[in-house]
This record gives structure tokens, sequence and C-alpha cells, in this order.
């Protein structure tokens, strides 16, 4: 298959060989999450990569959560990936490794069979995961909508095709880069709704273990070629099932409302993929992915929507 963008995953190719503590050029048109804001030392990046399809009778999403937390001369990195389709989560990449720290802790690198493509101006183009016969490659477009949370996020909306094999599936992106202390925990839940190309919408929750004032969460939206902003919402948790592996409960549908009136919704998760951490105390830390669906009313008129939410605990 021959499509535009063969030089740029020439140069990704080129990229992949690179040891584990080189860096590839500095990617300017990249969101830096605070690098040269805040002491890197003991701080954790965060950059979530989630395609969505727009239409059909069925959703298709693919997200890429990509972790490096650097100590003093050292960064350890992790990226996962998941395709997730008729209430099946496939994972089909997961490493985690340890390199010396970039002067750019936030930037990606390739590692083994994940592969970047890359733009004459330094900035990500896609994310290619090869592996024998097996192809699965994200390819990233114009930004359609970008914002920046109270929390040091930067949330953006990219025009998105996903290429499976010799498939081409028409989307939309959504990419999230954060950065978040030690003393912070965790970074807040977050969630990726669509409903067809109408409406695409992302709640987000500040980090764990911050102080907060008002409502946990904001949301953000492009509704048509609206931009929407809503800095106070009320995410609640509807409904709970039991999760041993980690001796918590877990969500499983969720209501969405703002305290003035103008939105409000309900979710709820049709599959989902949960994996319980390492820890000492009686609770241990949680880290799930929902396939939710559901309903949300924005200005008196109600979408169905679809997409992620992402949960963590402890």
């Amino acid at each position: 298959m021959t499509r535009p963008g063969a030089r740029a995953l020439s140069l990704a190719l080129t990229l992949s060989a690179c040891g584990p503590g080189e860096s590839p050029p500095p990617q300017q048109g990249e969101a830096q999450v605070g690098d040269a804001a805040v002491d890197s030392l003991h701080r954790t990046y965060d950059r979530s990569v989630v395609f969505s399809t727009l239409g059909g009778d069925s959703t298709l999403l693919v997200p890429w959560l990509m972790t490096t937390t650097v100590a003093g001369d050292l960064a350890e990195r992790r990226a996962r990936g998941w395709l997730a389709r008729g209430g099946t989560w496939e994972p089909f990449y997961s490493e985690t490794w340890t390199a010396p720290a970039t002067r750019m802790p936030s930037q990606l690198l390739p590692h083994e069979s994940m592969r970047l493509v890359v733009g004459d101006q330094g900035e990500i183009e896609g994310i290619l995961f090869q592996e024998d016969t097996r192809r699965l490659e994200i390819t990233l477009g114009g930004v359609l909508m970008e914002w920046a949370t109270p929390w040091g996020q930067t949330l953006r909306l990219v025009d998105a095709a996903l290429y499976l094999s010799d498939r081409r599936v028409p989307g939309i992106v959504l990419d999230l880069s954060r950065a978040y202390a030690a003393e912070e925990t965790r970074p807040g839940d977050w969630a990726f709704l669509t409903s067809g190309d109408t409406l695409q919408v992302v709640l987000a929750a500040p980090p764990q273990g911050r102080a907060r004032a008002g409502p946990p969460y904001q949301g953000w939206a492009r509704l048509g070629l609206r931009d929407l902003r809503w800095p106070q919402l009320i995410v609640d948790w509807a409904e709970t099932r039991s999760f041993p592996a980690a001796r918590r409960d877990v969500p499983v549908s969720w209501t969405v409302s703002m305290p003035s009136g103008g939105v409000q919704g309900s979710l709820v998760a049709r599959s989902s993929e949960i994996a319980a951490g390492e820890g000492d105390g009686p609770l241990l830390p949680v880290d799930a992915l929902f396939d939710v669906e559901g309903t949300l009313t924005i200005e008196s008129r109600t979408y169905q929507v679809r997409g992620v939410f992402r949960h963590r605990r402890g």
C-alpha cells in the first residue's frame, strides 16, 4: 500500500533504531507539558493518544497510553496500546524500559515495535505498531480544537485515520498531555466521547491529592464548529462493581451534570480493561479503561455518545 506520508514513515523507521538513551530531533510542534517550567526530578509525564471512529453501528477505539517517570538522571518509560472493538479489548503492545533522562522528558521516543512518524518540523504525525505480519498505524492530520486545563494539561482534538493492514478507517484522536508531581499521586480520570462528526467531548478531573475548589471535573466540547467549555461539572458514579484483584469497587456507570444547568447525561460501561497494581495497603491501585455509551443533553438537545473513560485509583 502506498500513500502520502511514506517520507515520514521512512524517518520513523530510522528513529526506531535509536538507542534507549538517544533522542530524535526536538519536536517543536508538540505540546511540552511544563518541561522548562518545572523541576523534572521525580515528575511523571503522561501522553494519551486515543483514536475513535466517528460513524457506523459500532465504535472502534485504539488508545495508546505512554508514561515517563523521571527520577534523577534516569527515566522509566512505559507504553501500552489496545484495540477495542465489539466489546473486546485486545492489548497489542506493552513495554516498560529505563533510559537516561532527556532534555525534554515529555517527548515521545520509539521503542522496539512502537515507531513514530515524524514530520519535517519534528511534530508527531503518527504512531505505528509493526510486529511480523501485524501492523497498526494511527496517522494524525490537522488540529481541530485545542485547550489547556487549569492543571497544566493540554488537550487536542486531531483529524486522524487508522490503518489496519490495508484497511483505512477515518476518525478523530484525542491527544492528551499532562505532567504531575509525586505529591499529586496520580492524574485524575478523564473521558473522550463522540457523537458522530457532530459532537466530541472531553471530561477531565484534576490530579488526585491536589486541593480542589468546587466540582472536580471540567469539560470541553467541539459541537459542529463551536468551541464549548464547562468550568464546573459533576461526574458521579451511578453504579459500581467489585474488583477483587485490587480489593476495590470500580465504577460501571456515571451521571454527568452542571450545577448551573445546561449539561446533563449518563454513561454506562459496555466493556472494560482493568488491571490491579502493586502496593502495601489493603487497597491496591487500579487502572481501568472502559468502552462507554450513553447520552449527553447540551442546550436542550440530546446526543447519543460513545467513547473511552479512563479511571485510576490508588
